[in-house]
């Protein structure tokens, strides 16, 4: 375990390879699980302000989740997460022509009609994030969806640290990050 500020890292973000492969997947985090996506409560409100310019990129299967349950939801776990569809795919969630689930805020991001890229649990996936009072514990959370990004991964030979790099410098910084990768590297 590596710890950088006030965060407590697994060694198995260090020792495993990983980049996702959408073509083989087709986006299964998306609509795989029991709830929708985790949300930071600094979010609830960024979505509420977004959601105006992110509803064109939805499926109106998406849109009418969210007119029903709300642009978030207090899940069974006790914790905002996004609304699902008929308890599968995350209503934010569009398919593509080829079938493969894409996140329509983060279409509305990559078009610029938005600031805000994604929620931080969906970028930094497959790290999910436990909060406790005074620190974070970052772990990887295999899942055999994921089986296929484990082999481009180490085809590639890379790191789940280096392939959540963006999403890792968004939550803690680039300062952080730096230091994380001086950690990782001289262990």
């Amino acid at each position: 375990m590596i710890v950088n500020g006030n965060v407590i890292i697994s060694d198995d973000i260090r020792e495993s390879q990983f980049i996702c492969d959408l073509t083989k997947c087709k986006g299964a985090c998306c609509v795989e699980g029991e709830l929708g996506a985790p949300l930071d409560e600094d979010e609830l409100q960024i979505l509420d302000e977004i959601y105006e310019n992110v509803m064109p990129y939805l499926s109106e299967a998406g849109k009418h989740a969210i007119e029903t349950q709300g642009k978030y939801v207090f899940d069974e776990d006790r914790e905002h997460s996004t609304p699902t569809i008929n308890g599968k795919e995350c209503a934010y969630a569009v398919y593509t022509n080829d079938g493969i689930l894409k996140c329509g805020i983060e279409q509305a991001y990559n078009d610029e009609k938005i600031t805000f890229r994604k929620p931080i649990s969906c970028h930094l996936y497959p790290v999910r994030i436990t909060k406790y009072d005074s620190y974070d514990a970052l772990n990887y959370d295999r899942w055999e969806i994921c089986s296929e990004a484990c082999v481009l991964g180490e085809k590639l030979k890379i790191p789940l640290y280096k392939f959540v790099k963006d999403a890792l410098i968004r939550k803690y910084g680039k300062v952080w990050y730096d230091q994380l990768v001086g950690e990782m590297e001289s262990v």
